[in-house]
Order: C-alpha cells, then sequence, then structure tokens
C-alpha cells in the first residue's frame, strides 16, 4: 500500500471528522471509564450516590431487553454527521420495507468496530427517510448493559441487548413497524476482519431464523460493502497461538479482541484511526415468513439456505459497484 502523510494544515472540517471518529474510538474506552467512576464512587466519599444507582439498576435491569430507551437527543448530535462523512457511509435502499410488518435485518460483515451498524441504523435520519414508518434497534451483546453509566449511553443510541428475550420484544409488535438489526457473524466474525476477506461465520447461526419465524418477522439480508477494509489485523490465521489465545479468551468474557490498527491523526503509517474508505451499507429485498410458534429443523434448515442463497445474490449483484473483484465471492 503506497503511504501517504496528510498536509500540515488539516481543513477544519477534515479535523472535526476526526474528532468524531475518535470519540466513536473512544466510547468503546469509555466502558472502563464508567467501571473505574463507579468504583471511585463506592471507595470515596460518595458511596451514597453509587447505592442510589445500583438501586436504579436493579430497577432497570430489563430496559435493554424491552426496546431499550432511545434519545433522539443522543441520535442527532452534529458529531454523529461528521463521523459519517468521515468515511463516508451510504445507506443504499433496493426494495421498499412495507412498515405494517416487523423485520429482522440480518448484518454482514461485523467487521472490527461494526462502523457501519452504527452509522446507518444509530445515528442521522438516513433509514428514517429511506424506510419511513420502521423503528431500527441495534442489537448488541447483553455483557455491554452490565457496565454503570455507560448502559445509559449506549440505549440512549437506540441499542439494545442481542439476548433471545429482547429480539422477541421487538419482533412482538403487533402493529408492525419494528426493525431488529442483528449482526449475525457476531464478536467471533470481528476475529475474520482483515481487509479482503470475504469470509462470514453464519453456516453455523441458526437462532435468528428460528426467531424470524416464531415472530413471523421478514427477513432482510444487509451486506456493508468497506467494513472490512477501515483496519488492519495482526495475522492471526486459524491454529495459530494469536488465535487460539483470542478464541479462548472470547469464550470466557463474551467478546473478541482484534489486535487491530490503521493511521493516525496527522499521518497514515500506524494509529487507531480508521482509514478514510467509503462503506455502502446495502439493504436487500425481504424474505416473507409466516410464523411458526414451532419451527421444525427441517423448516429452519430450509430458510437458512434461502437466507444464504438471498445474501449471495445480494453481493453479486452490488460488488461490481463497490470495487470488489468479478472472480471473488463470499466464503460461509
Amino acid at each position: 500500500m503506497k503511504v501517504e502523510f496528510a498536509p500540515i494544515n488539516i481543513p477544519l472540517k477534515r479535523r472535526i471528522q476526526t474528532v468524531a471518529v475518535l470519540q466513536w474510538i473512544f466510547s468503546f474506552l469509555l466502558l472502563e471509564f464508567c467501571c473505574g467512576f463507579f468504583v471511585i464512587l463506592i471507595l470515596g466519599n460518595f458511596w451514597f450516590l453509587a447505592v442510589l444507582y445500583l438501586l436504579w439498576l436493579y430497577l432497570d435491569w430489563e430496559t435493554p431487553c424491552t426496546g431499550g430507551r432511545r434519545s433522539q437527543w443522543v441520535r442527532s448530535w452534529t458529531v454523529w454527521k461528521y463521523f459519517r462523512e468521515y468515511f463516508p457511509i451510504h445507506l443504499i435502499k433496493t426494495s421498499d420495507l412495507n412498515p405494517n410488518h416487523n423485520y429482522l435485518l440480518g448484518f454482514h460483515p461485523h467487521g472490527v468496530l461494526v462502523a457501519g451498524a452504527f452509522g446507518n441504523f444509530c445515528t442521522g435520519p438516513s433509514f428514517k427517510n429511506l424506510f419511513p414508518g420502521l423503528t431500527p434497534y441495534l442489537h448488541i451483546m447483553p455483557i455491554w448493559f452490565g457496565c454503570p453509566f455507560f448502559r445509559e449511553y449506549i440505549m440512549s443510541a437506540g441499542m439494545v441487548s442481542a439476548s433471545k428475550e429482547s429480539v422477541s420484544y421487538v419482533l412482538n409488535n403487533e402493529g408492525g413497524g419494528h426493525a431488529s438489526i442483528i449482526v449475525i457473524g457476531g464478536a467471533e466474525e470481528s476475529l475474520n476482519a482483515h481487509p479482503g476477506s470475504l469470509t462470514l461465520n453464519i453456516l453455523k447461526r441458526k437462532g435468528f431464523i428460528k426467531m424470524a419465524l416464531k415472530h413471523g418477522a421478514h427477513l432482510v439480508p444487509v451486506f456493508s460493502f468497506g467494513e472490512n477494509e477501515l483496519f488492519k489485523q495482526v495475522a492471526n490465521p486459524r491454529g495459530s497461538w494469536l488465535r487460539n489465545v483470542q478464541e479462548k479468551l472470547q469464550k470466557i468474557m463474551g467478546f473478541a479482541l482484534p489486535l487491530f490498527h490503521a493511521r493516525g491523526v496527522f499521518q497514515y503509517s500506524f494509529g487507531l484511526i480508521p482509514y478514510r474508505q467509503p462503506i455502502h451499507t446495502v439493504v436487500g429485498s425481504p424474505i416473507p415468513v409466516k410464523r411458526n410458534l414451532n419451527p421444525t429443523t427441517e423448516e429452519i434448515e430450509q430458510l437458512h439456505a434461502l437466507y444464504l442463497q438471498k445474501l449471495r445474490k445480494l453481493f453479486e449483484e452490488h460488488k461490481g459497484n463497490y470495487g470488489i473483484p468479478e472472480h471473488k465471492s463470499l466464503v460461509f
């Protein structure tokens, strides 16, 4: 890759965009700050505030599984506009989604930090403008909602738990108009997020198919072109000592720890700021699903196979528009 150096006199807009991306990245580090601040409250003179918050946490524990507590004010922060423009991030519509139905959107690939999912479904007006009448809910690992204070921040952006109870709550809306967005590959897939990688962890992921059948939610494949191009990872092929350690830690903690890097603020050689690579998140056509409270294994397998077929078709139809060579295809 050709190494380029940014000019010293960086335009104001570019600097603002970089700051916006830094806020997104350090939002993940906010987790540690929130936990540390809570410990300080407990051990300090303001321990009673920590006790009050623990009481609130107890009373509010189920909220991430019952639709969350989104804030349109937070979702509309100007900083997210600059965040989306940095890459830039685009949402592409290929078909109408009738708001009288509920939908389960399968998002692929995970990437390192799911920038496309956050930028398109948690911030800005793009989804609302393209799919009027639908409310998106981005499901993430339940472990994040156990952190004091941090849980309030991520819920305000429209994130909810990825537990079965949470998905059921969203898809149970009788009037329709709800869209569950699930990153199908999960944390494990982030370990495959190398530039050029088209490998998806999906063959054994069938829980989302069962949920769609139980609730009669239409399935929609979503592919985010450019998601794996934002960072480079330390080489971790399957069977290597690093991959083995990462997989063991993922089983213990519930989330993966990819060793990634990209560019810096003033140079393109090394840093934690993602590369300025465009992300095009393409929302496919819905797969109609009839409600079936007790689907058989065969019915789940059939719908899963159909979903894979539609996902591959979506990728093949659009890959040429976003720089994917003709000879490259998805690997399931």
